[in-house]
């Protein structure tokens, strides 16, 4: 799909990147770290790059704008606009760089210097590049700001990096990025870590970006659902090569390399409801077995021959080369000996990668509300101090971290918890772990409140209620072989030696693991199966109640679908309860029963999954679902999106009335008493369904139009 502005452009590529080969100095020698690749990037056209962590995606981009370290070794032509990158002496290369070509990295935080203003930057940014004095390379500055969104330009301009947001950092990183109208912009995963509003804000403030400065863009991203909803081209790398390349619609529509087939059917889908009246959210995702090789040591032959089921002995004596496609367009092409096959079958994801069965709990057949209570949350409120002064401490204010969450789980179901950056999420896991009395409200596990237990039921509840942690290599002492790490809880709980060392075997395999394994030690293995031997040491005491907070965000697409089907089979077999944190909504739509919607502190809609995203009834919710990217180019474009002004207000100051307001685009629309209604009342959660609440005083408004754009 050629987009206007490649069609507008002029005769040839506007970057050309011809067989660059990139290695890295190391103890093993020179590591391979990009093979091969080549591509062309036309005027105006934006070209994705997707691929798991240690494809080569970043490196490409960085060598493309000779940022490489000392070490690395970069052979090759790269080209831009004729000019050769390659080779280039560092003084033509800073000459080229934030000129002709412009990065937007992808942690704005480590980008920008601490020390210097955001607009001292953007002013040194333009100067060095054009012969204008400060106060000209200012107003250009505030405007810049102004472009991308960022409120009180001229106030922002002199403030410090710590004090924007994420999201406006990356904002201000696009600014500087375009302040000189670049040729080219390349975005190395601009919406990591950004929730999925603020996603959708910088990924729409990079379209306006290259719409005014004609750029073109290559977009580096893990996130298939962005690419979908970005990118004109799309290229999938696989240890350090290109695997596929072609048009967006073509490669997701009809992708022919069994490695993209995998990273497709791996993505979990907000969009998916039911399908001949079958759950398909409680499908299991695909999965793709294996790790990635290692660089230093890759196999003979294809290095995805050892994670393919089509691999045939062939595969793994000569490494394929990149050709075009039989019966594709003539851009689309493969690595892949099978392709042809695989366009003669018309074979799809599930038909190449088996899947596997995970079968339906005891507990799932009794009715909802016949199932023993397993948490349940009423009113929960938590503030902390506002401290100043570092030896005398006096409280200046106070954060309101959580005021009027509601949450209820039942025996053998998933509650999924979901909101942005600063919502309240951890304060409530914090809360309910705790296991100590509450500032206010009322938290009962297992049917009992906390408050009204002995130390020694307070005792056997932290074994009936486990936590999996976000980051699986932080939450396991590096210094403990894995069979002392899964054996700690049980001794804790005073369990016999020869129980413990039972179990340890007994859990690893139950999560995939083999038992052999017991005394490696936590850097020895993958981040997806050090996040089954989370999930082991959390299964150790046999809980009832497990929580996940944030279990599958640091993982690779293809890694997180094996971790979320061990969850599925685990809640089947076990008929465990799941507490499910996650800014994801494509994985609690997958994942879970029900969901709950925070929004500074309070729950806003809950009720079940399918019925919330379905027919959500708050204006947060339905811009939450309408910010999620779809991996799907033709439905992504259809979509409406709905974009929310700015930030969440900080919770430091004490809200009226709806706390989503400030935000709100039906507040917008609202004549003046229902507006004073949002500003003064509180708005309740009021019953729309057998099971489905939201705190929304409109709930049947719709927002003003100046807020929705088309995909």
């Amino acid at each position: 799909m050629p987009s206007p502005g490649a069609a507008a452009g002029g005769s040839g590529p506007l970057l050309s990147v011809r067989d660059l080969n990139v290695h890295f100095r190391g103890p093993h020698g020179l590591v391979p770290a990009v093979r091969g690749v080549s591509f062309d990037l036309n005027r105006g056209e934006v070209l994705g790059i997707v691929g798991e962590s240690g494809s080569g995606k970043s490196v490409t981009s960085l060598a493309s704008m000779g940022l490489l370290p000392p070490s690395a070794v970069v052979e090759g032509d790269v080209q831009l606009d004729g000019q050769q990158m390659v080779g280039a002496t560092d003084g033509r290369l800073s000459r080229i760089r934030g000129d002709k070509v412009a990065m937007v990295f992808q942690d704005p935080l480590s980008a920008f210097t601490p020390v210097y203003r955001i607009g001292d930057q953007i002013i040194e940014a333009i100067r060095i590049h054009r012969d204008v004095d400060k106060a000209t390379a200012r107003k250009r500055a505030v405007e810049l700001l102004d472009l991308v969104g960022i409120p009180n330009p001229d106030v922002r301009v002199d403030s410090f990096p710590h004090e924007f947001s994420g999201g406006m950092r990356q904002r201000a990183m696009i600014a500087m990025a375009i302040a000189n109208d670049p040729d080219v912009i390349l975005a190395d995963e601009p919406t990591t870590a950004l929730d999925v509003t603020i996603q959708a804000q910088v990924l729409e403030v990079l379209k306006t970006a290259q719409r005014e400065t004609g750029a073109a863009m290559v977009l580096v991203s893990h996130d298939l659902g962005v690419i979908a909803g970005t990118a004109d081209r799309v290229a999938v790398m696989y240890a350090g090569r290109m695997v596929e390349t072609g048009t967006v619609d073509e490669v997701f529509s009809r992708p022919r390399m069994p490695y993209t087939l995998g990273l497709i059917g791996a993505v979990p889908r907000v969009d998916e409801a039911t399908e001949d009246g079958t759950a398909v959210q409680r499908r299991p995702l695909v999965p793709i077995p294996g790790s990635p090789p290692a660089m230093h040591e890759l196999p003979d032959g294809c290095p995805f021959a050892l994670r393919c089921p089509m691999a045939e002995a062939a595969c793994r004596t000569a490494e394929p080369p990149l050709a075009r496609v039989r019966g594709g367009s003539e851009g689309h092409a493969v690595a892949c000996r099978r392709a042809p096959e695989i366009v003669e079958r018309d074979l799809g994801p599930t038909d190449i990668y088996p899947l596997p069965e995970i079968g339906e709990s005891e507990v799932a057949e009794v009715p909802r509300e016949q199932r023993d209570s397993v948490l349940r949350v009423t009113d929960l409120a938590k503030t902390f101090p506002l401290l100043k002064g570092s030896v005398f401490k006096r409280r200046v204010g106070s954060v309101y971290a959580v005021d009027g969450v509601e949450l209820d789980i039942r025996r053998g179901e998933t509650l999924g918890l979901v909101g942005e950056s600063g919502s309240g999420k951890s304060t409530t896991l914090f809360e309910i772990l705790d296991l100590a009395k509450p500032e206010s409200g009322v938290i009962e596990l297992m049917g009992k409140d906390t408050t009204k237990m002995s130390k020694a039921e307070l005792k056997q509840l932290r074994a009936d209620m486990q936590i999996v942690f976000q980051d699986p290599m932080a939450s396991l002492d590096p210094r403990m072989p894995v069979s002392e790490i899964i054996a700690e809880p049980m001794r804790a709980l005073g369990r016999p030696k020869e129980e413990v060392r039972a179990a340890i075997p007994r859990l690893l395999k139950q999560v995939g693991l083999n038992p052999e394994h017991a005394e490696r030690f936590p850097h020895q293995f993958s981040g997806g199966q050090r996040q089954r031997i989370g999930v082991a040491r959390a299964l150790s005491v046999d809980p009832q109640l497990v929580v996940l907070d944030e279990p599958v965000s640091a993982l690779d697409v293809s890694i997180q679908a094996g971790v979320l089907n061990l969850l599925q089979q685990l809640k089947a077999d076990l008929g465990l309860a799941y507490l499910f944190v996650s800014h994801d909504l494509s994985v609690i739509r997958h994942i879970a029963d029900r969901v709950s919607v925070m929004y500074l502190g309070r729950t806003v809609e809950a009720g079940d999954v399918d019925t919330v995203f379905e027919n959500p009834r708050h204006p947060y919710t339905r811009a939450l679902l309408s910010a999620v990217p779809i991996p799907d180019p033709e439905r992504e474009r259809a979509r409406r999106r709905i974009l929310l002004p700015g930030d969440p207000p900080s919770p430091t100051q004490k809200q009226t009335g709806c706390r989503f307001r400030g935000r709100c685009p039906v507040f917008l629309a609202l004549d003046e008493a229902g507006q004073r209604r949002c500003a003064e009342e509180v708005p309740a959660l009021d019953t729309h369904g057998p099971d489905h609440v939201a705190a929304c005083h409109f709930p049947d408004a719709r927002p003003a139009e100046e807020l929705v754009v088309e995909g």
